[in-house]
């Protein structure tokens, strides 16, 4: 859980918000980017796991269940992605055997996966919040305020993580 600072520019976006790790499991950050016009983009948060110590990411998977695959998402009509905020993306498997699950952390529509990372996983770690992102949501028009109330500004999530980092420096 080593923080070296933003890995790209995110000046395009309105706000960036952290949910930081993800259901307890520690350092399972992730980012959601917040448009002005209420679309939000997630990723994945610097400090996560996959990002950190040159790892390498062997498989992304949207096939969430039997039943469920992110990429048969449709964006209209009656079968259109509604997510809770714990609704999971895709599963992402390292070569070290370490599998993730990314979440959407947030309530609304999904509009769109990303297909492009499955080719070239690569750009999950080079440019997560760019061309690396995983999904796009737009949350619905009277919860786009709120969706925030669970989500950390870029100064909260930097305390957050500079705690833990105080904590794992500690003698056991």
């Amino acid at each position: 859980c080593c923080y070296e600072g933003p890995r790209e520019s995110t000046n395009s976006w309105a706000v960036i918000l952290f949910y930081p790790d993800m259901k307890g499991k520690p350092c399972e950050d992730h980012c959601i980017l917040q448009h002005s016009n209420r679309i939000c983009v997630v990723t994945l948060a610097e400090t996560h796991p996959i990002l950190q110590n040159g790892r390498t990411i062997k498989n992304i998977n949207y096939q969430i269940s039997n039943a469920c695959s992110r990429l048969n998402n449709k964006v209209s009509g009656k079968s259109k992605r509604f997510l809770t905020d714990f609704a999971p993306l895709c599963r992402i498997t390292c070569t070290d055997e370490t599998e993730y699950t990314i979440y959407s952390c947030i309530r609304g529509r999904l509009l769109e996966v990303n297909e492009n990372i499955l080719e070239t996983p690569s750009l999950l770690l080079e440019k997560p919040s760019t061309e690396g992102y995983i999904a796009v949501i737009l949350p619905k028009f009277e919860e786009s305020k709120r969706i925030t109330e669970n989500l950390l500004s870029r100064e909260e999530f930097e305390s957050v993580v500079s705690k833990r980092s105080a904590a794992e420096s500690q003698p056991s």
